[in-house]
């Protein structure tokens, strides 16, 4: 009788415990929200009672970003989308050896080491001071549906994503330049860069070799197939008997339509390779041409994401520490 007294009377404890601990998780959640609305309301009062100077700093940041626009030299961006027409697997990596070398441009313009820059472009220095900057990017396909969906400006994307890739057969160029008037010249100087690289070249002249040797194949098998067409037609004709009373008895089953899918496969083939080799014989094609653009890069929202900001914080620390200025002076009187 007393063992099972005890073991209620733990029971009834172990309840009395549970209700004290939602008891106190309960109190310590209100005081948190009670904290937070009465930092929100004095924040908030704060804010309506220094609404000048406040709204000043507004009026100066916006102010400043204007100034900043009108003194300093325009700038625009533009892209240029090239197709890879080395491309053949996955293993071929030409894409990340064509980004690599354009992105040489970049770092050649971040250094300002404008002679090599006139040598690469072939172009005059006063046209290569017009260049701000010259970066390749990665395209990437998201669901793997073989459409582009968007650049990776950031260069954030994870390799081993198996959902969104990055697309091989093409990759994507931004310029920054002064005038966007030079952006047809910029172009022409991009794609002989890159078809000057002497690998490449190399690449390009295999791959059009083995697709004239392949095409040439493809028109022997066509017409190797559409001879053995006629021989089975004229043999199937043959088997054909006639026989007593009228009637017509097949030897056997005709067999040339068979033949009909194998031709029509290889001129599939055929009309593929003729495509590439009259439109993708160069090692890059223009798929997207860079487009002039209506705006300058460096207008006065440019400057204001950043100085807005930037004065309004500095403006409200010093509100701040005025409004707590007592304070401030007792803590560093006592220590």
């Amino acid at each position: 009788m007393s063992e099972n007294s005890d073991t209620s009377r733990n029971v009834s404890n172990d309840e009395i415990d549970l209700l004290e601990l939602f008891r106190r998780m309960g109190k310590t959640l209100g005081n948190w929200l009670r904290a937070i609305g009465r930092a929100f309301m004095v924040s908030l009062v704060f804010l309506l009672r220094r609404w000048l100077p406040l709204g000043l700093s507004l009026i100066a940041g916006i102010g400043i970003s204007y100034f900043l626009k009108s003194t300093s030299t325009s700038f625009y961006t533009s892209d240029l989308v090239l197709k890879n027409n080395l491309y053949e697997n996955k293993e071929s990596g030409t894409t990340s050896e064509m980004i690599a070398i354009v992105n040489k441009l970049q770092v050649y313009c971040r250094e300002g080491n404008h002679s090599e820059l006139e040598q690469l472009l072939s172009e005059p220095a006063e046209a290569i001071d017009n260049i701000n900057s010259i970066s390749a990017y990665w395209i990437i396909d998201k669901n793997k549906n073989g459409i582009p969906d968007y650049v990776d400006y950031q260069n954030k994307h994870d390799v081993y994503d198996t959902t969104d890739i990055r697309m091989q057969d093409r990759f994507d160029i931004r310029v920054i330049i002064k005038s966007p008037q030079a952006l047809t010249k910029l172009r022409r100087d991009i794609v002989n860069y890159i078809e000057h690289d002497s690998l490449f070249q190399l690449r390009n002249e295999i791959r059009i070799q083995q697709d004239k040797a392949l095409l040439d194949r493809y028109n022997y098998d066509i017409s190797q197939l559409d001879s053995l067409q006629k021989v089975k037609y004229f043999e199937e004709t043959r088997n054909i008997a006639p026989k007593s009373g009228g009637q017509i008895i097949f030897m056997q089953e005709q067999k040339t339509q068979l033949v009909y899918s194998d031709i029509y496969s290889l001129y599939a083939k055929k009309q593929k390779i003729e495509t590439d080799l009259a439109l993708y014989k160069n090692i890059v094609t223009v798929l997207s041409d860079f487009s002039l653009p209506a705006i300058r890069e460096n207008g006065t929202k440019y400057y204001a994401k950043t100085i807005v900001p930037l004065i309004f914080g500095l403006t409200l620390i010093v509100l701040i520490l005025i409004a707590n200025k007592t304070r401030i002076i007792e803590i560093f009187e006592k220590y």
